[in-house]
Formats: structure tokens, C-alpha cells, sequence
């Protein structure tokens, strides 16, 4: 597990709903979509190193 990796998604995923949170008071799509899209970029992110933390631990207890 790389707690920077953990560290830039959550990152990406507030910079998302923050993004999209502006979209909603100025009107923006644009601006919806694309925190969308970071938040969604994050959640991918989360998920890789749950599986880097699974084969870890796959392979810790062999």
C-alpha cells in the first residue's frame, strides 16, 4: 500500500466535489462533468491499491 497513492486519490476526489460542488452554483456542465470524472478517476484510483494491498497480503501469508 503507497499512502502517497492513497493520499493524491483522496486528493483527486475532494478536488472532484469541490469542482462539482462550484458547478452547482455557477451553472457550469463543464465544470460537473469534470469533477465527475475526478471523482470517478479517484474511486479507480482507491481500487488499485486495494488490490495492491490484497495481493500483499496474499502473498504475506503464504
Amino acid at each position: 500500500m503507497s499512502i502517497e497513492d492513497r493520499a493524491a486519490a483522496t486528493a483527486k476526489n475532494i478536488e472532484g466535489k469541490i469542482q462539482e460542488a462550484v458547478s452547482e452554483v455557477t451553472g457550469d456542465p463543464k465544470d460537473k462533468v469534470e469533477g465527475q470524472v475526478k471523482q470517478e478517476q479517484a474511486a479507480n484510483m482507491h481500487a488499485k491499491e486495494d488490490v495492491k494491498d490484497g495481493v500483499k497480503n496474499f502473498i504475506d501469508k503464504a
